[in-house]
């Protein structure tokens, strides 16, 4: 019943496509009613919550889907293909966007760890905390149509959303999510502490060696710890990232050769080297087959 209540209120306050604020910093619900195949994308800390449709994403060649019956949550910055190819008029998808805020998960995280009667959870060696797909459990559900029901009274947002988000950031810590997310912001969180800094820094150099020594480890623990928490070793992460921004800057309109400079890359030969290994296509041609696609 109150996943049915969250679904309602996720339609009443979207008509049309696209994203539209709830007046909870960092909430948001969106609608989308055209099949979109999967395109490079930046995942950023985030929770996605499907009350009508599906969604796609794959991460380093392993696929993901997901539709009403489990949230996606991914708490790292993560590249990532993404994609709607199911949406329609007649089954539109339909959800809630909640970016995670860093510091109030990572207090959150820490105090779960931490503190007086601390909540612990098993861990689980091989679960990655890039992207996890959890059934809604009560506490979510709740915890969301709680956050959702401040737009029946927007004059509440300002009072209560910030502590509504935070019950919602707790549920999902306690809940099948929380191995993967916990391991993100809780205590030893130094893979997520680098990926922050690689995040920022993708059109710099990237010295691993002298990272690895920042972070008090040796090259060949920096490789293994990063690679179980993104599936990937720090140089694949770094050049995914760097191409995934790039073909975003180049489908907003931004000129081959200068996308390529912004994220990092001397040489535009190079760049489209990499550009085809990855997506099987030159620049050009596949900004070309993505206009086809929308035409």
């Amino acid at each position: 019943m109150s996943k049915e209540l969250i679904k309602q209120l996720v339609e009443m306050n979207i008509r049309d496509d696209g994203m539209v604020e709830t007046g909870v910093k960092g909430v948001q619900l969106f609608r989308v009613t055209s099949p979109v195949r999967c395109a490079p994308a930046i995942y950023e800390p985030t929770v996605v919550a499907l009350v009508n449709g599906s969604k796609e994403a794959i991460v380093n060649g392993q696929r993901y889907a997901y539709d009403s019956s489990q949230f996606m949550c991914c708490p790292i910055s993560m590249p990532v293909e993404a994609g709607t190819p199911e949406a329609s008029p007649e089954n539109p998808l339909l959800g809630v966007y909640i970016s995670l805020d860093t510091k109030v998960m990572t207090e959150l995280a820490i105090e779960m760890d931490t503190g007086i009667g601390a909540i612990r959870q098993p861990q689980i060696s091989h679960l990655s905390p890039s992207l996890t797909l959890s059934h809604w459990d009560e506490s979510f559900t709740e915890a969301l149509l709680r956050l959702l029901r401040l737009l029946e009274n927007p004059a509440d947002i300002s009072i209560l959303g910030e502590g509504r988000l935070r019950e919602l950031y707790y549920a999902v810590l306690k809940g099948e999510a929380g191995v993967s997310a916990r391991r993100a912001f809780g205590v030893g969180n130094d893979i997520a502490r680098v990926i922050e800094y690689l995040t920022a820094n993708l059109d710099k150099p990237i010295n691993i060696e002298v990272m690895a020594t920042q972070m008090g480890m040796s090259r060949a623990v920096l490789h293994r710890k990063f690679k179980q928490a993104t599936m990937m070793s720090p140089i694949q992460f770094v050049k995914s990232m760097r191409l995934n921004t790039a073909a975003i800057k180049i489908v907003g309109g931004m000129n081959v050769n200068t996308a390529a400079m912004e994220v990092g890359y001397v040489s535009s030969s190079q760049f489209s080297r990499e550009f085809k290994r990855m997506y099987g296509q030159s620049p050009k041609q596949w900004i070309h087959s993505r206009q086809t696609d929308t035409d």
